[in-house]
C-alpha cells in the first residue's frame, strides 16, 4: 500500500511517516519508481516504534537516537562517556579498583 492508505491504517499523517523515514525509524524498502510501498512488516515496524515512544515517554527523534547509540560504537562510547562524567553512569567497580590500586602503588615509598 502507498503512504496515504499506511498512515490512515497506523493513525497519523502522511508528513509524520515521511518524518519518521527521515529520521530511519522505517524500514529501508521502495519499490522501483522511488515510491515507498507498506507492507505488513513495515505497518508492524512503525507501530512497534510508536509504541516504545509512548511507554518510554521518548519522541521518534529521541528514539532514533538511541537506535544510532545502539548501531554505532564511537556514539555509544561518547554518550557513555557524558553519562559518567554527569554521573548518569557509574564507572564500573573493576575499574575504579583498578585505578585505586595503581594510585596507592604509586604513592607508596620506593623503599617498601
Amino acid at each position: 500500500m502507498r503512504i496515504t492508505e499506511a498512515a490512515k491504517r497506523l493513525g497519523m499523517s502522511p508528513r509524520m511517516l515521511r518524518y519518521r523515514e527521515a529520521l530511519g525509524l522505517l524500514p529501508p524498502v521502495r519499490e522501483q519508481g522511488a515510491h515507498r510501498r507498506f507492507g505488513p512488516d513495515e505497518l508492524a515496524a512503525v507501530a512497534q516504534g510508536v509504541e516504545l515512544e509512548k511507554q518510554f515517554d521518548v519522541s521518534p527523534a529521541e528514539l532514533a537516537f538511541a537506535l544510532r547509540v545502539l548501531s554505532e560504537p564511537t556514539v555509544a562510547a561518547a554518550v557513555r562517556d557524558l553519562g559518567v562524567r554527569i554521573g548518569r553512569i557509574q564507572v564500573p567497580r573493576r575499574a575504579l579498583d583498578f585505578e585505586k590500586e595503581k594510585a596507592l602503588r604509586l604513592l607508596r615509598p620506593s623503599g617498601r
